[in-house]
């Protein structure tokens, strides 16, 4: 085992709240890429997503994880994950990966890391040091001025630990073009998604995705006696910065398909109109404020402005479908 101290200096803060692929576009970026997190969360389709709502629904209903989105993009990545593999478990599987993490710091290379600095959330781990016990790097709310640090065990005792993506060389360009088009299908796919839809009424609960999704959301905040969880602030936190891509993502999209562009800019348009909606919904509950009793008129207002996002989403998503059309790719 090292006694070392190694810490990569220059890896850029999050600039938004995305618990799944910003990290991947610092790590990206500091090897020599340009990616701008508006072209990440279009092509990895969290501009798009909503799914619960539940605490965990960023993260467990995404279009793809972080290794994925790196594999499009043109490199090599590599999962490892305490979970994989017989007899694997997070006791013994986690010193071999802090290894592997060592070394490709070593190797000037930041690694992702599921919940090294935040809550169940992928990090960017830039540096360690032995000696005090600790990893250095970049979360979406912590490390925001300085490297946060934290000690280099925390992450396996995450519940569910799920490793780190290591990324390796490049080994191929990525087909943007095609990369865009699969974007906007997912995107109107996964609206339009029925899993879980027909779920009986006092039932299991079950994920919805999409259109079900919101609909069931607005539908809690319309009850009266209903009390705001930290699924609903979570799911607020984070949709209000990653749906406020979708706008800007379909307009560069337009800029580059004139067959489909008149579709694609009103898309955009409704898309836009959701984020304000999402956003003002997020804004009534300042700080992480929540409720500990109902509040029927706090009620009202937040279903009054998710219904707006609702609404809105739906006619983007409308729109989406009519571009795939001319993209020679129609919705399914």
């Amino acid at each position: 085992m090292t006694t070392g101290t190694v810490v990569l200096e220059g890896v850029d803060r999050y600039a938004l709240w995305d618990p799944m692929f910003e990290g991947a576009r610092l790590v990206l970026n500091y090897r020599g890429e340009r990616l701008s997190p508006t072209t990440v969360q279009g092509l990895s389709g969290g501009a798009f997503r909503i799914g619960g709502i539940c605490p965990c629904a960023p993260t467990v209903a995404p279009a793809m994880g972080p290794q994925d989105l790196v594999r499009l993009l043109g490199y090599r990545a590599v999962w490892l994950s305490p979970l994989e593999g017989a007899g694997a478990d997070e006791v013994t599987a986690w010193p071999q990966i802090l290894t592997r993490i060592r070394a490709e710091v070593d190797a000037g290379r930041p690694v992702l890391l599921w919940h090294a600095f935040t809550m169940l959330e992928w990090d960017v781990v830039a540096g360690y040091d032995d000696a005090a016990g600790t990893l250095q790097g970049r979360g979406a709310y912590e490390g925001t001025d300085g490297y946060a640090e934290a000690p280099q065990d925390r992450a396996g005792a995450g519940d569910p630990a799920l490793g780190a993506i290591l990324i390796g060389e490049r080994v191929g360009e990525p087909d943007i073009a095609g990369l865009e088009v699969a974007s906007l299908q997912e995107a109107v796919r996964h609206a339009r998604s029925q899993e879980n839809a027909r779920c009986c009424p006092g039932g299991p609960w079950r994920m919805l995705f999409g259109l079900a999704c919101w609909d069931r959301w607005i539908t809690g905040f319309r009850r009266p006696d209903y009390v705001a969880s930290d699924g609903d602030h979570y799911c607020l936190g984070v949709y209000r910065t990653t749906h406020a891509r979708a706008a800007p993502y379909l307009r560069e999209v337009a800029e580059r398909r004139p067959a489909a562009a008149p579709a694609l800019m009103a898309a955009a348009e409704h898309w836009a109109g959701e984020a304000e909606a999402l956003n003002a919904a997020a804004d009534l509950f300042p700080g992480w404020m929540q409720p500990r009793e109902p509040d029927a008129d706090l009620n009202r207002r937040v279903a009054e402005r998710l219904q707006a996002a609702r609404d809105a989403y739906a006619r983007g998503v409308d729109e989406i479908a009519t571009a795939l059309g001319p993209l020679g790719a129609p919705a399914e």
